[in-house]
């Protein structure tokens, strides 16, 4: 370790320039990741990376359409047609009086699964742990980035102008939604 005056350099500069390295080289992998795995989130509501799925339920005969929707978990139910005892609605069809739902629906390949439920992650389940940590560090990176360049350098200042700007286009695309 080298000395300047008799003091030591490792000031809280010097710390937080040495954990922003060894970090942020540790979360690369994780951001990869996570970005790869937003983007594909960005089209869930396309078919892109999803594939056909036929299933078949056993509900309670003698549902109304009201009530259809909510036991089958589907978005912006609609029935389009009722013949006989068949109501039919978007991609299947209900049969009131056995009760049995065929419908198909569009799903993730089982591969890209895991990669989509980072981003659903609730506080009971395990992987919120990772996701919490994965959360400070970012959270640690930008902050940390503040010390990588000495306040009055050119560099600072313009460090800190694009923080800013990246603000002000956060709140804008907030406001904007």
């Amino acid at each position: 370790m080298k000395q300047v005056n008799g003091s030591s350099k490792r000031n809280l500069r010097w710390y937080m320039r040495y954990l922003h390295n060894k970090i942020g080289f540790f979360i690369t992998g994780l951001v990869i990741i996570y970005s790869l795995s937003g983007l594909v989130q960005t089209y869930r509501d396309t078919d892109f990376l999803k594939h056909e799925v036929t299933n078949e339920k056993r509900l309670v005969p003698g549902l109304s359409e009201a009530q259809l929707g909510p036991q089958l978990r589907l978005r912006d139910f609609k029935v389009i047609k009722t013949a006989g005892d068949t109501l039919y609605f978007k991609d299947g069809k209900y049969n009131s009086v056995t009760g049995q739902a065929v419908y198909t629906s569009r799903e993730w390949y089982a591969w890209i699964k895991p990669f989509t439920d980072l981003h659903k992650s609730s506080s009971k389940d395990i992987g919120h742990y990772f996701t919490t940590i994965f959360g400070f560090a970012l959270f640690f990176m930008s902050i940390s980035a503040f010390w990588m360049f000495k306040p009055g350098t050119k560099a600072f200042s313009r460090g800190v102008l694009l923080t800013v700007t990246g603000v002000i286009a956060s709140v804008l695309l907030l406001l904007l939604q």
